[in-house]
């Protein structure tokens, strides 16, 4: 189990809901890391490559800088099946395309801006998460 750390849990929000702002005010662009990350790969249809791969190096290096300066390794726990995370990949990946944006895209960015579409993709991805950590809990065993 994580521990709840609301100081941290509100700074995280707060830097990330910044990010979404910041993004949307300099690019005219959402914060969908789906779409930031898919916009990586050829064929480049705008000069924004350099503020993408600039995103991208933020997502995974604010873990490495938040050990530097608390000193605490950061904690995360993923499964060690790859075949279970290929799959799980390719149907995050399927269902960020068919939704037409991701968790972060609708979740922060589309249901700040009122987004029926956001609303509607958020619960349902906020389902799918309820039911798939109550059937591994309770059903198969985790």
């Amino acid at each position: 189990m994580t521990e709840f750390t609301p100081l941290a849990s509100l700074l995280g929000g707060a830097l990330i809901g910044l990010s979404a702002v910041l993004l949307m005010a300099y690019e005219g662009r959402i914060a969908g890391i789906s779409g930031v990350a898919g916009r990586l790969l050829p064929p480049y249809r705008d000069g924004a490559f350099l503020s993408r791969f600039g995103f991208v190096v933020g997502l995974v290096a604010a873990p490495l800088i938040m050990q530097i300066v608390t000193g605490q390794p950061v904690m995360q726990t993923v499964s060690g099946n790859l075949p279970l995370m290929a799959v799980a990949g390719l149907i995050v990946g399927f269902g960020s395309v068919w939704g037409y944006g991701c968790t972060s895209g609708h979740g922060v960015c589309g249901l700040s801006r009122l987004s029926l579409r956001s609303f509607v993709a958020t619960g349902v991805f906020m389902a799918v998460a309820v039911a798939t950590v109550f059937v591994t809990r309770h059903l198969i065993g985790g």
